[in-house]
């Protein structure tokens, strides 16, 4: 077995090694100074980010899912993303999901010995139905996690994308996926509590792989959550403000396309920027697999063809 010690996330900073004694003004001082690291460190494999986005977002034009697998930390940061994709982007519950070691009670209370057993992490993919069409991400911050090694071999075996999410470049995780992800924020503020600096590298990977697909999904339009669905009064408040914000029109007219449409908000949006009823708004939304850039360039572009014919008349 690999001695743990000489694991990079393991390693011991120099840095913080009077934590206990300092003030508590210090103490957080070099909590912060610590974690102004972690940016930098995901900056440095931005380009693999991107490409573990395309790979996603290919297999989800294919019906496939984003399937995070983890223990401990690594696993609770997996559930915690797919756990927001439904509210923020109107995503099928299913279309992102989460596989953690020692199943749903593992989120709150540690399953001791459920990392230990490669074969418990295949059984987790074979209880949702993985398939090759969806894509693995496997979050190790050591890398060598058995449970998250053996559903990455299991995917691989089925011809499916996986990706790696570790902080330690050139671990078995990495190696094993087709996309290996490692920042590298470097030893622990304490030493081998991985739920600090390297806990908060892998959420910012997993933001950016998450919000990446859905952004190429055409859930978002500008910078707007156009998918958000309205369940409570905050964001019906919110989807009347995205109207609003993309549109130009007021609030009131904002609202009232709003319950014209059901509150789709991009339903809302198409007909007010084309002047379209909701049917036809929802059928061009179809056409341009709901990205509205696409449905307003279309557009645009039918409206100069059609300027140009008669300027030719």
């Amino acid at each position: 077995m690999e001695q743990i010690s000489k694991i990079k996330t393991e390693q011991r900073n120099a840095g913080t090694v009077d934590i206990d004694r300092v003030s508590t003004s210090e103490m957080v001082r070099l909590m912060n100074a610590e974690d102004k690291k972690v940016a930098t460190a995901v900056e440095k494999v931005l380009p693999r980010i991107a490409e573990a986005i395309d790979l996603i977002y290919r297999q989800m034009c294919l019906g496939g899912r984003l399937i995070y697998c983890g223990c401990g930390t690594s696993g609770r940061l997996g559930a915690l993303d797919a756990a927001e994709c439904p509210p923020t982007f109107g995503a099928d519950p299913e279309t992102v999901m989460a596989v953690l070691a020692g199943g749903p009670s593992a989120m709150t209370t540690a399953v001791e010995g459920a990392e230990d057993m490669p074969e418990e992490g295949e059984k987790s993919l074979r209880e949702i139905g993985f398939r090759r069409e969806d894509v693995l991400v496997g979050i190790a911050a050591s890398g060598r996690t058995p449970y998250v090694l053996g559903a990455m071999r299991y995917a691989r075996s089925l011809g499916a994308g996986v990706i790696g999410v570790t902080c330690c470049p050139g671990s078995e995780v990495d190696i094993q996926a087709d996309i290996g992800i490692s920042p590298q924020p470097g030893p622990e503020v304490i030493t081998g509590s991985t739920r600090l600096k390297s806990g908060t590298a892998q959420k910012m990977v997993l933001n950016m792989l998450s919000t990446g697909a859905m952004i190429q999904m055409g859930k978002v339009y500008s910078n707007l959550m156009v998918d958000v669905k309205a369940t409570n009064q905050k964001l019906y408040a919110r989807a009347a403000t995205i109207v609003c914000s993309a549109t130009g029109v007021s609030r009131e007219k904002a609202c009232e396309t709003l319950e014209e449409a059901g509150y789709a908000v991009k339903t809302a949006i198409i007909m007010i920027l084309c002047d379209v009823d909701v049917e036809e708004a929802n059928r061009l939304l179809a056409a341009k697999r709901g990205r509205i850039a696409d449905v307003v360039l279309a557009q645009e572009d039918g409206e100069s063809k059609d300027a140009y014919v008669r300027q030719v008349k």
